[in-house]
């Protein structure tokens, strides 16, 4: 029989070989905190050298006592026996270390759950990134192709949703949003007719504040800015309604009992800024005016009345079905950016929060994009 001792302050450690593929590891002392404990690279030295082991063995008799250094040393056993195949036996092991090696062991370390710092070459990450992106790109078209299947069962009638949902989404969408509309509307018109007064001024131009202002909220700046708004405020929030109930299960739920998430979760949604957002619009286009009709009646002495003739004149319908339009367009952008980034959200608490985030960035890029090929299209047919 060959044995090898490592003393150390308290703890001890000392292994033996009764037979020559067995090995008993002693293990005694205290093996609490606070002293120089024997370390397992001791026993691997000792495990891997001579005649091949098989089986691996614990004598505790002599441990005074012991915490969560003796569990560590006690995995790192384990971990050797199972990479080099080798029989583990801890009957002899106190009571309340078996239990909370068994806990330790109940689940396995799932693989890729450590991330390693490490530099990624960098056509391997360009790579991966068109890899996800063409990846994220087949799930948005997969989601746009339900959204317009939903619609097509609506028009027919077969649509299922709950009407009392439907009218909840309209008011949190239309009511609840006039007050930060308002307000950023007419900051808006405010800044238009700022900027402008102090260019017409040198020309004896103030008049045509009216119209710059007017034009300008009625054509594009009040679609778009309430886009925007809307994609800050209603965007986010049906991201993480839609990303709480995926990481709740709710929405596997609804798929087992045969409910369409497509139908009962985002069509509504749809629905409701679509019907809210000309609305919208048009309350923006009304609060940017009347930022205006502020400058040109406190900074150029207007009269109210000729202020609101000169804009009266100065627009057309053409400019306001633009306007509806933008608006329109905008509605059915932040409720599929929202809808979409929420049903993609992963599992956890912390996803729900990229999701609420990457639907407020998509929501506004789409937005711009969508206003460019607009205005271009505009433009081409001399609208």
């Amino acid at each position: 029989m060959r044995a090898m001792e490592v003393k150390v302050a308290e703890g001890r450690l000392s292994l033996s070989r009764p037979e020559e593929d067995t090995v008993v590891v002693h293990v005694s002392g205290d093996w609490r905190s606070g002293r120089h404990l024997p370390h397992a690279d001791e026993a691997y030295k000792e495990l891997e050298s001579g005649p091949r082991v098989r089986i691996v063995s614990f004598d505790t008799s002599g441990l005074t006592g012991w915490d969560s250094n003796l569990l560590i040393f006690l995995l790192k056993i384990k971990e050797w026996c199972v990479a080099k195949k080798v029989e583990y036996r801890g009957d002899d092991l106190p009571e309340g270390a078996r239990r909370l090696l068994q806990l330790a062991s109940a689940v396995p370390e799932r693989q890729g759950a450590r991330k390693e710092s490490r530099r990624e070459p960098f056509l391997s990450g360009v790579g991966d990134k068109a890899l996800q992106s063409m990846a994220s790109l087949s799930e948005a078209l997969a989601f746009l192709g339900g959204a317009c299947a939903a619609c097509m069962r609506l028009l027919g009638g077969r649509a299922s949703f709950r009407r009392s949902d439907l009218l909840l989404f309209l008011q949190e969408s239309g009511v609840q949003a006039l007050a930060i509309v308002s307000l950023i509307s007419m900051l808006v018109g405010l800044i238009l007719a700022f900027v402008g007064a102090i260019q017409l001024q040198a020309f004896g131009a103030q008049i045509y504040v009216a119209d710059l202002v007017g034009i300008a909220m009625v054509r594009v700046m009040g679609a778009v800015m309430t886009g925007i708004i809307m994609a800050g405020r209603t965007g986010a929030s049906y991201a993480a309604q839609l990303g709480t109930m995926q990481v709740n299960e709710e929405i596997d739920a609804l798929q087992t009992l045969g409910v369409s998430p497509m139908e009962f979760l985002v069509l509504p949604r749809m629905l409701a800024l679509i019907v809210m957002m000309p609305l919208l619009c048009i309350y923006a286009d009304l609060m940017g005016i009347l930022g205006g009709l502020i400058v040109g009646v406190t900074m150029l002495d207007l009269n109210p009345t000729v202020y609101l003739n000169e804009t009266r004149a100065s627009l057309h319908l053409t400019n306001v079905w633009i306007g509806l339009f933008y608006s329109l367009v905008f509605g059915v952008i932040i409720a599929l950016a929202g809808c979409l980034r929420g049903i993609q959200c992963g599992r956890s608490a912390s996803a729900v929060g990229s999701a609420t985030t990457s639907a407020v960035v998509t929501g506004i890029i789409s937005i711009v994009v969508a206003t460019a090929l607009i205005t271009v299209l505009c433009n081409v047919l001399h609208i």
